[in-house]
C-alpha cells in the first residue's frame, strides 16, 4: 500500500515539474507565429548572444518537422525531427542532400528540453548554437530565414520518418530581428485609413492611390504604432503600401477620392503628395516606435492630408477581386521626446536604372551622397540624426541588399543588410542600437540580382517584374530631407552598346511617369529619346536597343562594373515639392579608402586561431603564399 502511494506520488512530483517547466518556458518565449493557414502548427521562440530555443505545438500525435532552408525548399535543408512516443520524447538532427534526400546528420546539434502531448497535440522544445561550425546546418543571423515545417500523424519508425504529403509548408521570418510587438494599452486611441471595396483590376501591376485627411486632434500628439490591415485572403495580393504627405491646402473635394496612381487622368491633387510618411511592404508586421520617438501629427508642418498607395500584385489576373486594406494607426496625446522622420535612399526609380539578363549576380548601388546629407543636416541638425530601423526594398530579381555607411570614405558596419532577401518577406529591421548619420557621412544601398532566368533586360519600374533598390531609413528628429538617391549617367550606359548619336522628340512627359523619372537637364531633357546612329539603332528608343544588344555573361559583367563607376545624377528633394540645391547636379561615385569586414563568428574565429586545417607555405619566385586547406574537404 505504502510502495503504491508513493508511485503515485512520485508520478504526481514528476507531473508537477513538467507541467511548471511547461508554463516557465512558455512565459520565457517572447516571440511567436503560426506557420499553417489553418492554426495548427505553432512556433515560439527565444533567443540569447549564442542560442536559440524554440517550442513547437502542433496538432498531431505522430511526428514534427522544423528546417531551415536556404530558398523555401528541400534540398540543402537543415532539419530537426522529433515526438513523443508511449510517453517518451524524441528528437534527431537531420539534413537533406541536393535531391532532396533525409540523412541522420553525424553531428547531433539539436539539443531536445522536453516533450509532451495529449489526445490532440504534441508539443517540442528543443534549442542549438546559432553557429554550430557543422556544415549541415544553417548559421542562425539576422538575415532573413526560409523555415520549413511538417509533420505526420504517425510518428518516426524503424526506417525514417514517413512522407509528410500535403502536412509542409515554409514561411520567411527574422529568426534574431523580429519586428517589435511592444504592447499598446487597450485604451490607446486609433484610427484607420482604409479602401473600401476597390475593384482591383484584372492586370498584372496596379497602384491603387486615395486621399484621406488626418483626424484633428486638439493638440499635438504622437502616433506610436502602425498596423497593416490586410483584408483576409488578400496576403499575396497587396504587395505593399506607401503613405505620402500632400499639400495642406488641397481642395477638400477630392478627399476619399480613389484613383489608378500614375495614370494621365489621376487627379492633379495626387501629384502634390511626395513625401513619405510611413512604408509597409508583403509579409510586414506593424510598426512600434521607440519609446522616446513617435510619427507627430497635429501641428503646422505635420500631415494634414495624405496619399495612401496600394500595390496590387495579380500576376494570376485574377478577374472580380474587390479589397478593402489599409492601415491603423495607434496615437496618444502623451510627447515623446523626439519627431520621427522618413528618408529614401537607394537607386531613383527610372527605366535608366537596367540589368541585363542571364547573369547569376549584378550589383546596383543607390548613393545618398555627402552632398545631400551635408546640405539638408547643416541647414537643420549639424548634429546630425539618428536612425533606429530600416526597410529595405527590392522585387523579384532581388537576392541580397545592404544599407552602408560611409564616414571619411572609411566603411561602419551596414545600417541594415539581408543576405537572403525574400521579395515576399519585407519588414522593418531594427538597428541593435541606434546609427548617427552626420553631415558629410554617405550612404549606398547596395542590391544584389539575379537574371539568369531572363532572357530581356530588366528595368527600374513600378511591376514587380521591374526592379527597384530602396532603403526606408526611420529616424530622429525630422528633418526637411524626403529622398536622397542617385541615378547612373545614361550616356555612358548607351556608349557602352554602341551608341553614338540620339536626338530629342518634342515630348512631354506624362503624368503616370511620375517614377519613370527622366534625368534633369543637362543631360536629356525630355522623355523619351530615339537614337539615330549607328545605322543598327536608328529608330529605336534606347530600351529596344539595349534589348536588341547581344548579351552575354562576359558583357553583361563588363557593363556591371562600368555603370559602378559612372557618374551620377543626384536626386535631394525636401517635404512636398520642393528641392534642395544639390538636385540635379553631376557628381562622382565617392572614393573608399576601407570597407568593413563582416563581424566574426565562432566558426571564423576557430578557424583564424586553431580550426581543424593546416597552413602551408609555397615559396614562390617572388612572394611567399599561404594557403588555408580545411582538413574536412
Amino acid at each position: 500500500m505504502s510502495s503504491t502511494r508513493e508511485c503515485v506520488c512520485a508520478l504526481v512530483f514528476f507531473a508537477t515539474l513538467r507541467l511548471c517547466a511547461t508554463f516557465s518556458l512558455k512565459s520565457g518565449f517572447r516571440h511567436s507565429t503560426i506557420l499553417d493557414a489553418h492554426g495548427k502548427y505553432k512556433l515560439r521562440w527565444t533567443y540569447d548572444e549564442t542560442t536559440i530555443t524554440f517550442e513547437t505545438e502542433v496538432e498531431t500525435n505522430g511526428y514534427i518537422g522544423f528546417g531551415l532552408s536556404t530558398n523555401g525548399a528541400m534540398a540543402l535543408s537543415d532539419i530537426v525531427i522529433g515526438g513523443v512516443e508511449k510517453g517518451k520524447p524524441y528528437l534527431q538532427d537531420y539534413f537533406a542532400d541536393p535531391n532532396r534526400k533525409v540523412h541522420r546528420d553525424a553531428q547531433q546539434n539539436y539539443r531536445l528540453e522536453y516533450g509532451m502531448e495529449n489526445k490532440t497535440h504534441t508539443v517540442l522544445v528543443f534549442s542549438r548554437d546559432l553557429y554550430t561550425c557543422d556544415r549541415n546546418d544553417k548559421d542562425i543571423t539576422e538575415d532573413t530565414v526560409r523555415v520549413i515545417w511538417a509533420y505526420h500523424s504517425d510518428d518516426v519508425g524503424p526506417s525514417g520518418p514517413k512522407y509528410h504529403g500535403v502536412n509542409r509548408g515554409r514561411r520567411s521570418l527574422r529568426l534574431l530581428n523580429p519586428t517589435s510587438t511592444a504592447n499598446i494599452s487597450s485604451d490607446t486611441a486609433f484610427f484607420t485609413l482604409q479602401n473600401l471595396n476597390v475593384p482591383v483590376p484584372s492586370k498584372d501591376t496596379t497602384y491603387w492611390c486615395q486621399l484621406f485627411k488626418i483626424p484633428q486632434v486638439p493638440k499635438k500628439h504622437h502616433i506610436i504604432r502602425i498596423e497593416p490591415l490586410i483584408q483576409r485572403g488578400h496576403e499575396n495580393l497587396v504587395h505593399h503600401i506607401l503613405l505620402y504627405q500632400c499639400d495642406s491646402n488641397l481642395n477638400e473635394s477630392d478627399l476619399d477620392l480613389g484613383h489608378e496612381c500614375y495614370h494621365p487622368n489621376m487627379p492633379d491633387s495626387f501629384l502634390t503628395c511626395e513625401t513619405v510618411v510611413f512604408a509597409w511592404a508583403i509579409g510586414g508586421e506593424g510598426l512600434t516606435y521607440p519609446q522616446h520617438v513617435g510619427l507627430s501629427i497635429g501641428t503646422p508642418i505635420d500631415p494634414v492630408y495624405v496619399l495612401m498607395e496600394v500595390h496590387y500584385d495579380n500576376p494570376a489576373l485574377q478577374e472580380g477581386v474587390i479589397d478593402s486594406s489599409g492601415l491603423r494607426f495607434f496615437h496618444t496625446p502623451v510627447l515623446r521626446k523626439y519627431d520621427a522622420g522618413v528618408i529614401e535612399i537607394g537607386v531613383w526609380v527610372s527605366l535608366y536604372h537596367m540589368l541585363p539578363p542571364g547573369l547569376q549576380e549584378y550589383i546596383s548601388e543607390g548613393h545618398c551622397t555627402q552632398e545631400c546629407l551635408r546640405e539638408s543636416l547643416d541647414h537643420e541638425m549639424p548634429s546630425g540624426v539618428r536612425v533606429f530601423a530600416v526597410l529595405m526594398h527590392s522585387h523579384l530579381a532581388g537576392r541580397a541588399i545592404r544599407t552602408r555607411h560611409f564616414r571619411n570614405q572609411d566603411e561602419l558596419q551596414p545600417l541594415g543588410r539581408d543576405d537572403h532577401f525574400d521579395f515576399n518577406f519585407q519588414e522593418f529591421q531594427y538597428l541593435k542600437e541606434e546609427r548617427l548619420v552626420l553631415p558629410g557621412d554617405n550612404l549606398i544601398t547596395e542590391c544584389k540580382y539575379n537574371t539568369k532566368g531572363r532572357s530581356n533586360m530588366t528595368w527600374g519600374g513600378l511591376s514587380t517584374r521591374d526592379e527597384m533598390c530602396l532603403s526606408y531609413l526611420l529616424y530622429y528628429p525630422r528633418i526637411d530631407l524626403a529622398r536622397c538617391e542617385s541615378l547612373p549617367e545614361i550616356s555612358g550606359q548607351l556608349k557602352f552598346i554602341g551608341v553614338k548619336e540620339i536626338q530629342v522628340p518634342v515630348t512631354k512627359k506624362k503624368a503616370g511617369e511620375k517614377h519613370q523619372a527622366s534625368v534633369p537637364p543637362p543631360l536629356i531633357r525630355t522623355w523619351p529619346f530615339i537614337i539615330k546612329s549607328p545605322k543598327k539603332y536608328t529608330n529605336l528608343t534606347f530600351t529596344e536597343a539595349m534589348d536588341k544588344y547581344k548579351w552575354s555573361k562576359k558583357r553583361g559583367k563588363a557593363f556591371n562594373e562600368m555603370v559602378l563607376q559612372l557618374p551620377m545624377n543626384v536626386r535631394c528633394s525636401k517635404r512636398g515639392q520642393d528641392e534642395w540645391s544639390i538636385q540635379g547636379v553631376i557628381v562622382s561615385p565617392p572614393e573608399i579608402k576601407s570597407e568593413a569586414r563582416p563581424p566574426l563568428t565562432p566558426c571564423s574565429k576557430a578557424s583564424e586561431s586553431n580550426g581543424r586545417g593546416t597552413l602551408i607555405l609555397i615559396l614562390g619566385p617572388v612572394c611567399l603564399v599561404r594557403i588555408w586547406i580545411p582538413l574536412s574537404l
